[in-house]
C-alpha cells in the first residue's frame, strides 16, 4: 500500500523559505510522477510542480516557475519542494501525490495523497 507522508510545513514571513518533504513507501515509484497540490481556504486545489522519478524530468505551475524547485532523492524514496521568496498568496495546505505512469497536472489524476502540511506565509 502506497503511503505518503509530507512534512515541513509552518509560518514564514513573506520572503522567506521553506522545504517540503514528502517520504514515500509501499512500492517501487520508478515509473511514478509525483507532483505537489496546494489548496486554500475557499479555492479550489491547484497544480503546484511535479516531478517523474526516473528520469527527473520537471514540470511547474507558472505561479510558482523561478521560486520553487521541485527534487527527489531516490534512495530515500523522498520527494522535496524547495520554496524561495514566497508571497502571503502562496499560503495553503500543501499535499504531495502519485500517480503511476507519466505527469499529468490535474489533481483528479493522481491515485494516491499525503494527509498535507500548512504553510502560512505572513506579510
Amino acid at each position: 500500500q502506497v503511503q505518503l507522508v509530507e512534512s515541513g510545513g509552518g509560518l514564514v514571513q513573506a520572503g522567506g523559505s521553506l522545504r517540503l518533504s514528502c517520504a514515500a513507501s509501499g512500492r517501487t515509484f520508478s515509473r511514478y510522477a509525483m507532483g505537489w497540490f496546494r489548496q486554500a481556504p475557499g479555492k479550489d486545489r491547484e497544480f503546484v510542480a511535479a516531478i517523474t522519478w526516473n528520469s527527473g524530468s520537471t514540470y511547474y505551475a507558472d505561479s510558482t516557475k523561478g521560486r520553487f524547485t521541485i527534487s527527489r532523492d531516490i534512495g530515500k524514496t523522498t520527494m522535496y519542494l524547495q520554496m524561495n521568496s514566497l508571497r502571503p498568496e502562496d499560503t495553503a495546505v500543501y499535499s504531495c501525490a502519485a500517480r503511476p505512469g507519466y505527469f499529468r497536472q490535474s489533481y483528479t489524476d493522481y491515485d494516491y495523497w499525503g494527509q498535507g502540511t500548512q504553510v502560512t506565509v505572513s506579510s
